[in-house]
């Protein structure tokens, strides 16, 4: 994705194995998907890793130097094509869990609500008698 103009994706690794059974996918990905990745991407620095007897995977690696890797084990071309392009089209930044469902700069003073929360309230005021005309006096009590 592109913050302020800028594609924050700088260089996609792809590790796969020459060999394994795992790897037949993405192997397959190369010969179809990945010249035409690079080709509508020239921002986008791709390297291909030989790494024999692991699993293959796609490491995206970001300008402000975060990395994100990807397991794609046994997935189709197209697949690991949508991997690629979601690894493109991420930050990059870390994913942070947030502590409560509402974010706020003001936490509410008044205290959480909850079924238990037993609240009386008692009014104890009167309203002073007015007269609308001579004969009808109207009394509040």
């Amino acid at each position: 994705m592109a913050l302020r103009g800028v594609w924050q994706l700088q260089k996609l690794v792809v590790n796969f194995c020459d060999w394994g059974g795992s790897s037949k996918g993405i192997r397959a990905f190369m010969e179809s998907h990945l010249p035409a990745l690079k080709e509508k991407n020239p921002q986008l620095e791709v390297v291909t890793q030989l790494v024999r007897g692991q699993h293959p995977n796609l490491k995206g690696i970001y300008k402000n130097h975060n990395e994100r890797v990807v397991c794609v084990r046994n997935l189709a071309p197209e697949d690991i094509m949508l991997q690629a392009s979601r690894l493109r089209c991420s930050l990059g930044r870390k994913v942070v869990k947030l502590r409560t469902r509402h974010v706020t700069k003001r936490p509410s003073v008044q205290g959480t609500w909850t079924t238990e929360l037993k609240i009386s309230f008692s009014f104890s005021f009167s309203l002073p008698s007015f007269c609308l005309s001579r004969r009808l006096i109207i009394t509040y009590a």
